[in-house]
């Protein structure tokens, strides 16, 4: 039995960048063979306390205990050889190598070995199997594998180096609902083996379904650490933000649904859009809902010409259209925000006046290709106000920006555009609850502005929250439409699930 009660304690920690306070006096203590959540908005100190724990930042103030030692943590190296591993959304394999090879990378070092690649496959598929992934073949380079089991991948290399201390960062941000089902299962196995997991995810389902207690930051100090089976969603919600959850969806103004402005008719593209019809008015949300793999981002790629278009029809403000690509669409008044944010929703390592301004470049663009420099910082100036992207400097690159304002700089981009119909897929994906609340905010004073918003989510509470009506759509195919009165989940899934 062991003769201490935390994994990992951290006490009175303190960080500062150039006089700036990230961490004051913050606390976490962890136990063996718990899964703890770490929650708090955007800016919050989440991310800078573990790399305090990670040793990837030194802590100016405070104490951290492992297993019931003081210990003093100076670089990863001390970090892993004290058993505390991250993993970050961002994983750090080497594509191009076996997963053999990632799992035991640590073991090449720059001298000039032998390897029993026999022994070093065998080694691996051994750790895979420990772990109930005995499927995952070992010489397969990591390239070609899922991102959930690359997620895995992570973990194992985790394990093989002894981590008693695994704290994993938005783990399922990208993942399907089986694969997630599958890496929950994976999770619980190694707290009942008596890994102590720090579980850092703005899904608040995921968080009252896998943990055990939660501790919240706010403004990078300590709020305080519950037990989660003593919560109520609300109540979580209130400590992160400060507010009460009433005011999680900001109320709509009045405000006169027109005329129809985007009419898709029996869509099919591919394997896997069928049938999908549905109408959106102006001045109204109207949500895709459905289980993941429905059809509905894939219906939106079809509709944009993204993807090709096999059957069906659009009319946009009453005139049939054939878009060939989103820029198609952008030129015609449809503005798509895009679910995979980083790859195809801004420009991360361009400034933020650059992103914003990508799509309306004609406004500031003079004669002979000359661009208007002070014309356009000014109109980068006056979305950035009107979308509320927190930066004091516009020049700085979208990549310095939280996940949140990130968000906010790929709306902005199609806001600059004059777009006045919205196709927003999983406009909230990967951002704190307070940013969530700003985006729904925005949305609603775009509908007051008689916009046109589509929206996207996976999220049946969203859909509920922000939308007038909600479309349902199950194996590529719509199969029933919801309307705000009648909004539910219970309604929402009898259609999604076909009972």
């Amino acid at each position: 039995m062991a003769d201490y009660e935390y994994a990992v304690e951290m006490k009175g920690i303190y960080k500062a960048f150039e006089g700036v306070h990230a961490l004051e006096d913050v606390q976490l203590s962890v136990k063996p063979g718990e899964i703890h959540a770490l929650m708090g908005e955007n800016g919050a100190g989440k991310s800078t306390l573990i790399k305090v724990l990670s040793g990837a930042h030194l802590a100016d103030a405070g104490e951290v205990f492992i297993r019931g030692e003081q210990v003093h943590i100076h670089t990863t190296k001390d970090a892993n050889n004290l058993g505390v591993s991250v993993i970050y959304q961002e994983f750090a394999l080497v594509p191009h190598l076996s997963v053999a090879e990632n799992i035991f990378i640590d073991e090449f070092g720059s001298e000039i070995k032998i390897i029993d690649w026999k022994l070093l496959h065998q080694r691996a598929r051994d750790a895979l199997d420990a772990i109930g992934f005995g499927d995952i073949d070992p010489r397969t380079p990591v390239r070609d594998l899922s991102v959930a089991y690359q997620q895995v991948v992570e973990i194992c290399k985790a394990l093989t180096r002894n981590a008693e201390i695994l704290v994993l960062d938005e783990p399922t941000a990208v993942l399907t609902t089986k694969e997630v089902d599958k890496l929950f299962q994976l999770i619980m196995d190694l707290r009942d083996r008596g890994v102590a997991i720090i579980y850092i995810s703005h899904r608040l389902e995921e968080i009252f379904r896998i943990t055990n207690r939660i501790t919240v930051f706010k403004d990078g100090r300590y709020v305080g650490t519950v037990e989660t089976a003593d919560m109520q969603p609300k109540t979580l919600v209130a400590m992160m933000i400060g507010r009460d959850l009433a005011s999680f969806f900001p109320p709509r103004l009045d405000q006169k649904i027109g005329d129809v402005v985007l009419k898709v008719e029996n869509i099919s593209a591919g394997r896997m859009v069928k049938d999908a019809s549905f109408e959106l008015h102006e001045g109204e949300v109207l949500g895709l809902s459905g289980l993941v793999g429905a059809g509905r981002t894939e219906t939106v790629r079809a509709i944009l010409g993204v993807d090709k278009m096999e059957s069906g029809k659009v009319w946009l403000h009453g005139e049939e259209v054939h878009l060939k690509s989103a820029k198609d669409a952008f030129d015609k008044g449809i503005g798509f925000l895009p679910e995979d944010r980083k790859n195809q929703g801004v420009l991360l390592k361009l400034p933020i006046k650059y992103n914003i301004t990508l799509s309306a470049i004609k406004k500031v663009v003079a004669v002979f290709g000359w661009i208007k420099r002070k014309f356009e910082t000014a109109f980068a100036l006056d979305i950035r106000e009107k979308v509320g992207i927190k930066t004091n400097n516009i020049n700085n690159p979208v990549s310095s920006l939280s996940g949140g304002n990130q968000q906010k700089v790929a709306i902005a981009r199609i806001l600059a555009s004059d777009s006045k119909v919205l196709i927003l897929d999983e406009p909230t994906r990967g951002v704190d609850v307070g940013a969530k609340m700003e985006i729904f905010k925005l949305i609603n004073e775009l509908i007051a502005q008689d916009y046109a918003v589509l929206m996207i989510s996976s999220e049946m509470v969203e859909i509920i929250g922000m939308c007038d009506r909600a479309v349902v759509f199950r194996e590529g195919m719509t199969v029933g439409e919801v309307p705000k009165e009648d909004l539910t989940e219970e309604n929402l899934i009898h259609f999604a699930m076909g009972i």
